[in-house]
């Protein structure tokens, strides 16, 4: 019952976060599977693989909805980053959960700072956004190289990847960022479920704290995106004090994990 308890809040933690600031907090799924739910290393990735998965299919279909998704684009990057998401969660499950969760943290750091330095689009890039999709061979070469290592980057650590596949979409095309932020969400869902499946044919993949925590997401989530709206001006804050609880979690995971690398505080 208490498993149950912590599944649902931490699930309905991260469906808060990405419904008020929209973005970045599946990042924190793997640390609350880890820390409050109590899962291992392992588990912790694959299962929260599946929830992030769960997360950014519903976030998709809301963006779609709205026009915000370049079709071709987002099909060739999810269908090209499924062999890199299955060759890095492969890699991912052999490689010592401990330098793991260390290597995890680092990243989280990473996404902290790109959490930081995001900015809303200027009225150019909104007008571009009316304009017609537009791949030339050089754009496409660059789609499916992009996708290969973000699908990587997303299978090694079970994650999405939104904060990766945006800026691949962004350099390898040049759409304007609010349909790379709706097409990023069809890959960041495709890559999650690639990861859990592989986690779970290794017995990696805890069930039913996944279906809780996507519960859960979803419950926040509503709470989450409702909120958003009484607080869009106070939108940046939201982002700064955001980064700031993914460092201090960054850190406590750097800090419990460093022994992993040989490093001794």
């Amino acid at each position: 019952m208490i498993e149950l308890i912590l599944a649902v809040i931490s699930g309905s933690t991260v469906g808060f976060v990405l419904g008020l600031i929209g973005g970045g907090g599946s990042i924190l799924a793997t640390p609350l599977m880890l820390y409050v739910v109590g899962l291992k290393p392992h588990e912790a990735i694959g299962t929260g693989a599946l929830a992030v998965s769960a997360n950014a299919f519903a976030n998709f279909a809301g963006h779609a909805r709205r026009g915000n998704v370049r079709w071709r684009s987002a099909i060739i990057f999810a269908i090209l980053g499924i062999a890199g998401a299955m060759a890095g969660s492969s890699l991912g499950k052999i490689v010592d959960g401990k330098k793991l969760i260390f290597l995890f943290a680092v990243l989280m750091i990473v996404v902290g700072i790109l959490m930081l330095r995001r900015k809303a689009p200027t009225a150019a890039q909104l007008a571009k956004s009316h304009e017609p999709e537009h791949l030339t061979p050089k754009s496409i070469v660059l789609v499916c190289l992009a996708a290969l290592v973000v699908g990587a980057l997303s299978g090694f650590f079970g994650i999405g990847g939104g904060f990766l596949i945006v800026p691949g979409l962004l350099f390898s095309t040049g759409m304007p960022m609010i349909f790379a932020i709706g097409s990023s969400l069809l890959s960041v869902g495709t890559f999650g479920l690639t990861t859990a499946v592989n986690y779970s044919i290794s017995g990696l993949v805890d069930w039913r704290v996944a279906i809780e925590f996507i519960l859960g997401g979803i419950i926040g989530g509503l709470i989450g995106t409702r909120l958003a709206v009484a607080l869009a001006p106070r939108r940046a804050a939201l982002n700064r004090i955001f980064a700031g609880l993914v460092f201090v979690v960054a850190i406590y995971m750097i800090y419990r994990n460093a022994a992993s690398v040989g490093v001794h505080f």
